[in-house]
């Protein structure tokens, strides 16, 4: 019998499994959307409050700034101030006092309040009166124009029992203006908490920073504070103007709003988690009741078909465990021809194309590491260079200083050494100091003028289309009777057509001179001195190359060469600057300078120019 036979056989058998399974999954997922239903109704439910709260508070604050600016308190007498005071208490049924105050924030005649609405209340006495003057800072308000409003803090209002809050309003302009105290309490809030509760199975509180209930739908917890599972989640004063969690033990599910005008309270809404999804929970119970029955049946009848699969799906896993080990040449067994055989096939198949996929990818990576190691280089090589260019942009800043400061004495001394030389007759036997005196000055004088040089720079480098080898050619007429008289062969290998580069033509003579006297200097004391200059175009580039065969460069000077005075000679010459000069030259026209080198073979400074 094939294995599809089998199968059905055996799902005749096992067909509550999957109902029941069904049965959960889409009671787990009715669970899990039932929860982000729950939790997005809060969340509008808490911005609706939240938006509410604010348009019921602001309503009050703008109909008492409204009022109190159209009013003129200037010219009204006190029965009329006492009218208008009336008038502002009327605006809304949250107000419970109203009260003038003079611009040092001193009482002016009697305040308004609950009691002369109906109330009963005793009258407005002297602490009443201070509390509120204090609940409302008036000083911000009096560099500020007339019906300008401001909130103070949140207090309870001990008539009522509830939360209160006062709020100011400027009444003329200038800071000798008198102002109005209106005293909010949050009774109309709480009636606005306790509609919104309606048809919910939790409540809803209005807070402030600290976690204080302000007002709430649920009077009992009025003045109260949050309980602790829920304040130590609140992000109050965070960026979040709706979210939720879940905290608390039994469960709650907590929607959190901010109150919008910058007001710094929080509507919180809470729901006991068990309370909003009882009738899912036990509809789960019931399905969970019924798998345990169906896998009681499922697992005698499986155990009977699982035998005789059992051996050949074993040999498919060892096989998938032996691909989770990397042992990808691995294969299974392939026996008879029902469908475990075409399984066998299809794994077989599979773990080919791993290996082939594998191999691939160990190229790719190592292409991918060939690469990274290169570009890794180009970065080492630019920050290297970058390097050398501040350390001489600073030695410049030193240098033109120092050069100034040293030029003038310098050519004093020579000078006068030189008056001294003219008037003394060969004989004379100081003429040999004299000489060495002179010498020395001038040394010191090329020293300060190749400071001056390096510190020197152009306000715009003047870049021009020039011929390499015509530059190469007048450069080396400078220095060839010097090269020959030395011992040293000169080696042109000059491009046949020419190589246009884009460069500053006396600069670049200065930078050739330069090499060519670090590569004469290097050769002093070999017994073979061949000194090659070279020019040519590779990689879209114009470059010049100049290689000698002197003692070569250590690997831990490398670095440095292009220091200014940093020097690697047994005698240190008067220049001390050229490598310096050149690597300034090189980058400010845009090109860059490799060397190679070999200690005891010579060394090949290669310059790189951009064509034209």
């Amino acid at each position: 019998m094939r294995l599809y036979q089998q199968l059905v056989l055996f799902m005749l058998a096992a067909t509550v499994l999957p109902l029941a399974a069904v049965g959960f999954l889409v009671l787990s997922r009715a669970e899990k959307e039932l929860a982000e239903r729950i939790s997005a109704e809060q969340r509008a439910l808490a911005t609706a409050t939240a938006e509410g709260v604010s348009t019921e508070l602001m309503e009050t604050v703008d109909s008492v700034a409204r009022v109190a600016e159209l009013i003129d308190w200037q010219s009204a007498t006190e029965e009329e101030a006492r009218g208008a005071l009336a008038l502002l208490y009327n605006q809304s049924s949250a107000l419970s006092a109203v009260l003038r105050l003079d611009a040092e924030g001193r009482p002016q005649g009697q305040p308004v309040f609950q009691a002369e609405g109906g109330g009963g209340h005793p009258a407005f006495d002297p602490q009443q009166v201070e509390l509120l003057t204090k609940a409302v800072p008036v000083q911000p308000l009096r560099h500020g124009g007339k019906g300008e409003a401001a909130l103070g803090r949140v207090y309870a209002h001990e008539r009522s029992g509830m939360a209160a809050v006062a709020v100011a309003v400027k009444l003329d302009q200038g800071e000798g203006a008198s102002f109005v105290l209106a005293e909010i309490v949050f009774r109309d809030l709480e009636d606005l908490l306790r509609r919104r509760a309606e048809g919910v199975l939790g409540t809803i509180d209005l807070v402030d920073p600290s976690g204080r209930i302000l007002a709430s739908s649920d009077t009992q917890r009025r003045l109260k504070n949050l309980d602790a599972a829920i304040a130590t989640r609140l992000t109050l004063g965070g960026a979040r103007t709706a979210h939720s969690f879940r905290t608390g033990e039994p469960v709650l599910r907590v929607s959190v709003a901010r109150v919008p005008e910058g007001l710094g309270f929080d509507v919180v809404l809470s729901v006991s988690e068990a309370d909003a999804l009882a009738p899912v929970r036990s509809m789960r119970r019931t399905v969970l009741m019924s798998i345990g029955v169906a896998l009681l049946v499922l697992l005698a009848l499986g155990g009977l078909f699982t035998r005789r699969i059992n051996r050949r799906l074993s040999e498919v896993m060892a096989g998938a465990q032996a691909f989770g080990r990397g042992e990808l040449d691995r294969r299974v067994k392939v026996e008879g021809g029902d469908e475990l055989s075409e399984l066998a096939t299809t794994f077989n198949h599979m773990g080919s194309e791993l290996e082939t996929a594998r191999a691939r990818l160990m190229r790719w990576n190592d292409d991918l590491r060939i690469r990274v190691d290169e570009a890794l280089g180009e970065l080492r090589t630019a920050q290297a260079q970058l390097v050398e260019t501040q350390k001489l942009a600073a030695v410049g800043q030193l240098g033109a200083g120092v050069a100034h400061e040293l030029n003038n004495p310098l050519a004093g001394i020579l000078g006068y050494v030189q008056l001294m030389l003219m008037s003394r007759p060969d004989s004379d036997p100081d003429l040999d100091m004299l000489r060495k005196i002179e010498g020395s000055a001038k040394r010191c004088k090329e020293i300060t003028q190749n400071l001056l040089r390096f510190s020197q720079q152009r306000e715009r480098t003047d870049l021009r289309a020039v011929d390499l080898n015509i530059v190469v050619r007048d450069a080396l007429t400078l220095t060839e009777n010097q090269v020959k008289a030395e011992g040293i062969s000169l080696v042109l290998e000059l491009a046949g057509q020419g190589v246009r580069v884009m460069a500053d033509s006396g600069q670049t003579s200065q930078a050739i001179l330069a090499l060519v006297s670090n590569a004469r200097t290097a050769m002093q004391k070999t017994s073979e001195k061949i000194l090659t200059v070279r020019t040519g175009e590779r990689e879209g580039k114009g470059f010049l190359e100049v290689e000698d065969t002197g003692k070569g460069i250590a690997p831990e000077h490398r670095s440095r060469i292009f220091e200014p005075f940093f020097t690697t000679k047994d005698v240190w010459s008067n220049v001390g600057l050229g490598l310096s000069v050149t690597y300034r030259v090189v980058t400010e026209a845009g090109g860059s300078i490799d060397v190679r080198s070999e200690p005891g073979k010579g060394s090949c400074f290669t310059v790189w120019l951009t064509k034209a």
